[in-house]
């Protein structure tokens, strides 16, 4: 963990967010003393969406390749 000083951190923030995205705390301080850490954001891990959660609960016409755009938006308007 690297601690740097606040005028340090301003002059190079976009190094030290960098390091910070790749993994690594930086601690910042004021007259040596710690007063903020500048560490990674750890995001949820996105969980691949199952597929066919919409079975059986809607269906397509037959003909639904050879419709027209407007019979498409009828069709969905009135929540068929």
């Amino acid at each position: 963990m690297q601690t740097v000083n606040i005028h340090e951190a301003k002059t190079h923030l976009s190094r030290f967010i960098d390091k910070a995205a790749a993994g690594e705390e930086i601690i910042i301080a004021r007259a040596g003393k710690p007063v903020a850490r500048l560490a990674p954001l750890v995001s949820p891990k996105e969980k691949p969406r199952p597929l066919g959660l919409g079975k059986g609960k809607f269906s397509l016409p037959e003909n639904f390749d050879a419709m027209s755009g407007d019979e498409i938006r009828e069709m969905f308007e009135a929540g068929h």
